[in-house]
Order: C-alpha cells, then sequence, then structure tokens
C-alpha cells in the first residue's frame, strides 16, 4: 500500500499529540496517512503494553488511519543500531511515504530525541540501494526515500520552521489524544498522578496550539521542523492574515 504521509512516534501517543490535527486535515484532502509506533510505551507508569495497544488501535480509528504498525522497539532502551534502522528501512520501503514526520530533534523525554535521529537516518539509508532488506513473503525491497523528513513539536517549545492550520480539526485531535484513557487525565482511574496526566497537560497542548495559529492568524495549529529548505512554486499556497 501506497501511504503519502508516515508519521513515527517513539511512544503509542507521540503522533496524537504533536501532529493528529495535520494527519487528519491532509486525510481529509485526499491523502493516506498511516502511524508506526517504535515502542509499546511499556515503561509507563499507568495503563500497560496490552492497553495502550488498545488505546492506539482506538486512536487510529479515531483519525482515520490507513495503516498503524508496531516495530516493538525496546521502551528506554532502544539503540540506534543496524537492527532497529532496518526495522525502519523496512517499513519505508513498504509504504513509500513521500512525507514522514517523526519525533522532536530533542526534548524532556531522552527517548524522543533519540527516536527523531533514528528515524531521520533511516529515512536516507532507506534510499541506498545496496542496502538490501525484504518483506514478509521474502521479496527483494526497492530503495526508496522520502522527500521532506518533519519532526513535531513536542514538551519543550522549538521554533517552528512552518506551522501548519489544524483550526477544524483540533477538536478531533484532542479525541484522539482522549482516546488514551491510562495515560491522561482520567478521575475514575485509580492510578499514579504523573507528568502528563493532570488536567493542565491537556490544557498545555490546546494552548500551544492556539499560540501557533495565533501567529498565522488562525485558531489552533501545529508547528513542525524541516530538514531542509522548502520551496514553493505559487504564493496561492501562503496562508493570508494580518501581520
Amino acid at each position: 500500500m501506497k501511504i503519502d504521509i508516515l508519521a513515527f512516534g517513539v511512544h503509542p501517543d507521540d503522533v496524537e499529540l504533536g501532529c493528529a490535527g495535520t494527519l487528519l486535515a491532509s486525510i481529509k484532502q485526499g491523502k493516506k496517512a498511516g502511524i508506526i509506533d517504535l515502542t509499546r510505551g511499556e515503561l509507563g507508569t499507568r495503563g500497560t503494553p496490552e492497553t495502550r495497544t488498545a488505546e492506539s488501535a482506538a486512536a487510529a480509528k479515531v483519525l482515520g488511519l490507513s495503516v498503524r504498525e508496531n516495530l516493538d522497539m525496546a521502551d528506554g532502551f532502544f539503540e540506534h543500531n543496524q537492527e532497529n534502522i532496518l526495522k525502519i528501512v523496512r517499513v519505508l520501503r513498504k509504504y513509500c511515504p513521500e512525507i514522514i514526520i517523526c519525533n522532536a530533534p530533542e526534548d524532556r523525554h531522552p527517548d524522543h530525541g533519540r527516536s527523531s535521529k533514528l528515524v531521520s537516518d533511516a529515512a536516507f539509508l532507506a534510499g541506498l540501494r545496496k542496502i538490501e532488506t525484504f518483506d514478509e513473503n521474502g521479496n527483494q525491497q526497492q530503495a526508496w526515500r522520502p522527500k521532506y523528513v518533519f519532526h513535531y513539536i513536542q514538551d519543550r517549545y522549538l521554533e517552528p520552521d512552518f506551522v501548519f492550520d489544524i483550526t477544524e480539526f483540533h477538536d478531533k485531535k484532542m479525541e484522539s489524544i482522549q482516546c488514551y484513557a491510562t495515560q491522561f487525565y482520567n478521575p475514575e482511574l485509580d492510578e499514579p498522578n504523573t507528568y502528563i496526566s493532570s488536567p493542565e497537560f491537556l490544557q498545555s497542548i490546546t494552548g500551544r496550539d492556539a499560540i501557533l495559529g495565533k501567529r498565522i492568524g488562525v485558531r489552533f495549529a501545529e508547528g513542525f521542523l524541516t530538514e531542509k529548505m522548502i520551496g514553493i512554486n505559487s504564493f496561492d499556497a501562503i496562508i493570508q492574515h494580518s501581520t
């Protein structure tokens, strides 16, 4: 299956927090989008790998994804090594995305920055023909390199290179986040409190989207960093807003 946009998160819920609105908007525009989770989030204080798998499946339905897979790397301990790079290379060659979106280059959680580098390097190496990989049926895969690698913003504020208007999709984004009932604010659960389980944390997500939206004259937006310069061939693509 050919996918237009493939978003990577080291933990289930990373993508929903960082760029769910952008995926929702892109899907409405006719693009196919998917998510690849690198780990099961098994080190999370709340929930279990099984509950997080179920929650990620529920969120995938809310988002209308074409595909969601988990690469079963070790939460907290995955390494930047050949084995893990090749796992990502195989999935890139399987779905041939034009754009990939992945974790922030540096963040509060050390997994985020390590994941960002791992996915970015795999995106380059996936384009080298002399790196051989095979699909589930033993067929050799063709080399494929995405045109763009973008990084969503997570806990720490990073100045975005561009922002994406998600005003129409912000409520749906929050619905996808709330599929992770074990992770975020849920007064019905008798679980230890964590950094992300307070009501203020979800309010901060809405606040960040509002701040980024204000910068382009819309209600809500998501911000991204890009690894290479973006070019345009029409000024019609630029959102009009007052300065």
